[in-house]
């Protein structure tokens, strides 16, 4: 996979779940196990064992495999492999100046940016969704038209809590109940991966930005996204945490109306040749029209 850094510096990462997805998908043996293990009762059994004590003696052996320096974050004695994969970070460990009118993104992750098309449609790695499809709501799909598609997809050696990347009003969570199914790109070669996947998203109703979509997608293993605000009419601030993913690779999606935001051109750019750019929670996305 093409990564690309904010400096415009390219590089290629296989990581161990990129590596695994990657065999697992080319075989008929390796897809056949990997539909079992995103039924939604092997995700119930998978977090039951990853929250027992049990499973702290994974942790020390996945964070070296992984490459995860864990300088960045709290020093505690994990009970269990799910308060690790929780973890919080250490107080300036990412960089954020509250600025309202600039989108911050909401997590760490490696990020893809598009132009949703007049028909509401956009691509994510080869693969065609629609906006009316992704929120089952054509109404407000149609609000979307000709903004912009904000992809930011986290691996597991990312930070897995995320926040609000603007300030606003915040309506109710709308839950989209799916078949979970991995959110890495390789699996778009033979399945829909967001048509399938369970998410939830909400409205956060901005000043200088308008009405701002944030979704959150579960993946793989992945049977519970956990946000701290589910109700409506609740003002919430840039740069509160806002909920996160327990264990496994997992998405956010940013939906902006067309004319209230300028996406930061090297977004683009890289997307456009097939690269993602790899951002830190906080980091500029885009800035308002306003």
């Amino acid at each position: 996979m093409r990564y690309r850094d904010r400096q415009g510096n390219e590089y290629k990462v296989t990581t161990n779940q990129d590596r695994f997805l990657n065999d697992a998908y080319d075989s008929y043996l390796g897809r056949s196990v990997l539909e079992i293990a995103s039924l939604p009762v092997f995700s119930k059994v998978s977090r039951k064992v990853l929250n027992s004590r049990l499973s702290s003696g994974f942790i020390e052996n996945f964070a070296e495999k992984n490459g995860i320096d864990m300088f960045d974050y709290e020093d505690k004695q994990y009970s269990s492999f799910n308060e690790f994969f929780t973890r919080r970070i250490k107080p300036g460990r990412r960089h954020f100046e509250p600025d309202e009118h600039k989108l911050v993104s909401p997590s760490d992750g490696k990020v893809s940016a598009y132009e949703i098309t007049p028909s509401n449609t956009f691509v994510i790695k080869d693969s065609v969704y629609n906006v009316d499809s992704l929120l089952r709501d054509k109404k407000l799909a149609q609000k979307y038209a000709g903004g912009y598609a904000l992809i930011i997809r986290l691996s597991v050696d990312d930070y897995h809590r995320y926040i609000y990347p603007l300030s606003g009003i915040k309506s109710h969570d709308r839950n989209i109940k799916g078949f979970l199914n991995t959110v890495n790109p390789v699996a778009n070669r033979h399945v829909e991966v967001y048509k399938e996947n369970s998410r939830t998203y909400c409205m956060l109703r901005t000043e200088f930005f308008g009405d701002v979509i944030q979704m959150e997608v579960g993946a793989l293993m992945v049977g519970k996204i956990s946000n701290h605000h589910p109700w409506g009419n609740h003002r919430v601030h840039q740069g509160e945490e806002k909920g996160m993913f327990e264990f496994g690779g997992s998405t956010i999606v940013v939906l902006l109306e067309k004319g209230a935001a300028i996406v930061d051109e090297d977004l683009l750019i890289n997307t456009r040749e097939g690269a993602e750019t790899k951002v830190r929670q906080g980091e500029q996305l885009a800035k308002s029209v306003k």
